[in-house]
């Protein structure tokens, strides 16, 4: 199921005016964003939370990113969840695993996969993708990624990784019109609404990428315009959400 990307960034905030002796907070930022040339990807491929990113290609088992998220979620490592998952697995050699959490990279392809097929690891993330036309499409998509003004969203910047994959060759199947791809984010940062291009995806169209960058950019433009619109609105909601949660406790 062609190529992907797991990420995931901690960003230190902003110390408060005034308190620069402080030790500044972070947050954390997991994301997945994958493409392949068959439709609806992004319902089988793509897991994330706020303590981890996976993706399951290849011969896809869904529970593998499903099961794989809420065991990174109950505390196991990244690299302990999915090699217990693969090590149940029966049909291991025919899948692509990968992810990360906040403290490591996991990366697994099986000997059945298609050719070409491999994975790579960086400083924090990983790669993966079968059926591909070469190994520099990985490389291409790490490239995009490592290169990231990392003060954009962190959406942005993955389907921007999976254009350079994309442009570098993609799939080989090139016999495939039927496309899709996702993009997933999900962070510890707070914000009065959660940022409706963090979770997106394009089911079934020729041209994945491009669709998919419109949809990202559309949805930046709407998520800025309700915030604009309605900020004080959510703002007032949350605190009385918190005030709630206090009264509860």
């Amino acid at each position: 199921m062609t190529f992907s990307i797991c990420v995931h960034e901690s960003v230190a905030d902003e110390a408060d005016d005034g308190d620069d002796e402080r030790e500044p907070d972070h947050h954390d930022r997991f994301g997945v964003a994958v493409t392949t040339r068959l439709p609806g990807v992004g319902t089988l491929c793509p897991f994330a939370s706020e303590r981890g990113a996976v993706a399951t290609q290849s011969l896809v088992n869904v529970e593998l990113g499903r099961r794989g998220i809420e065991y990174i979620d109950d505390g196991l490592a990244v690299d302990d969840a999915l090699e217990a998952l693969l090590n149940a697995d029966h049909n291991a050699p025919r899948r692509q695993l990968h992810g990360v959490d906040a403290d490591g990279t996991f990366v697994f392809s099986g000997e059945g996969c298609g050719d070409w097929y491999g994975h790579l690891e960086g400083d924090g993330y990983t790669v993966a993708g079968n059926l591909l036309t070469g190994e520099s499409v990985l490389e291409e998509v790490a490239d995009s990624y490592d290169s990231s003004d990392r003060s954009e969203p962190l959406s942005k910047r993955l389907i921007d990784a999976l254009a350079a994959g994309q442009a570098e060759g993609g799939d080989k199947r090139e016999e495939l019109s039927v496309q899709s791809a996702a993009v997933v984010v999900r962070t510890t940062e707070e914000h009065p609404l959660d940022p409706s291009y963090n979770d997106l995806r394009v089911d079934a169209t020729e041209t994945p990428i491009a669709d998919l960058r419109e949809t990202y950019d559309l949805a930046q433009e709407g998520y800025e315009a309700a915030m604009e619109r309605y900020e004080e609105s959510y703002e007032a909601d949350r605190r009385e959400g918190e005030a709630s949660e206090v009264e509860e406790n």
